[in-house]
């Protein structure tokens, strides 16, 4: 794997821009639409600071032509990061792979207005392995387990084993009970995504998402269900327990999207990645690992 044009810096590696066929006249001005939220004078001063440079490692200026199909590097920067107050777990580290329990509104990797605040920066600046990289995501909202490749030479190896359903992934989650349907039930459904950016939604079509639930136990109006997605699609479990009269609780999507606010940290959404298992691509040795973290019926 060749090495980036910019080192990774506080943890964060630099973000990249494929340059498209367009009327710009000048690289800045392709950057200054491209993403609009950052002012023109804010991608001068990083042109100057030398922190945008293309795929070569030659530094992007102001004044530089237009070239499509270059590739463009640069750091990504936030003001006034809001700080997620909960600490991630290491549970195993070899020179292959890296397992971690991440806490509830940590977002797995560096994405939107979460960069410090991503899971995969925290390691890096913690552990000093600055190629990690996340095997597969958990929502943001959602607590538990999530794998790293520790080493670029390893991972596609790890990559196959996603992209043939052989890892198996057990979830909980919390729901309002009140006796149906009987569980344990297979819901499959055809998930897309919704006119809403934020969410998905079900369709008629050929199923493309599948979920097993069984009930774990059940009190005082709710109950904690063991789920086990037999697909990955998007916010399929969210999706399938309000399909079944079963929202998870604190859920701010499904089945009603709620307006944006701030995040309350005393209402994560109940539902925990608990355990994964597979057999290692590399030495064949049957992997299990199991989430500390619990959800309070």
């Amino acid at each position: 794997m060749p090495a980036l044009p910019l080192p990774t810096r506080d943890g964060v590696g630099p973000s990249r821009v494929a340059l498209p066929p367009g009327p710009w006249s000048t690289i800045a001005e392709f950057l200054v639409e491209r993403f609009a939220a950052i002012p023109r004078a804010e991608w001068e001063a990083r042109m100057r600071a030398g922190d945008v440079v293309d795929e070569h490692g030659i530094p992007v200026t102001p004044s530089r032509p237009y070239q499509p199909r270059l590739r463009v590097f640069y750091y990504r920067s936030l003001d006034n990061e809001t700080l997620v107050p909960f600490e991630e777990t290491v549970l195993f580290r070899d020179e292959h792979l890296l397992v971690v329990d991440k806490p509830h509104f940590l977002t797995v990797a560096p994405v939107g207005k979460y960069v410090q605040q991503s899971l995969l920066v925290r390691l890096q600046r913690k552990l000093g392995l600055d190629q990690l990289a996340p095997l597969h995501r958990i929502d943001r909202e959602t607590a538990g387990l999530v794998l790293f490749s520790v080493q670029p030479a390893t991972r596609h190896a790890y990559h196959a084993l996603f992209a043939a359903r052989a890892v198996t992934k057990g979830y909980e989650a919390i729901v309002p009970w009140h006796g149906t349907p009987a569980l344990p039930v297979v819901r499959r459904s055809r998930v897309v995504d919704d006119t809403h950016f934020m969410r998905m939604r079900e369709v008629e079509g050929e199923p493309n998402a599948e979920t097993r639930f069984e009930l774990l136990e059940a009190r005082d109006g709710w109950a904690r269900l063991f789920l086990s997605p037999l697909t990955g699609r998007r916010h399929q479990l969210r999706v399938h327990c309000a399909a079944l009269g079963l929202p998870i609780r604190h859920d701010t999507l499904y089945p009603t999207l709620l307006p944006e606010g701030a995040d309350d940290f005393d209402r994560p959404l109940q539902l925990l990645a608990r355990s994964l298992a597979f057999r290692d691509p590399l030495d064949g040795r049957a992997r299990a690992f199991e989430s500390l973290r619990s959800l309070a019926l």
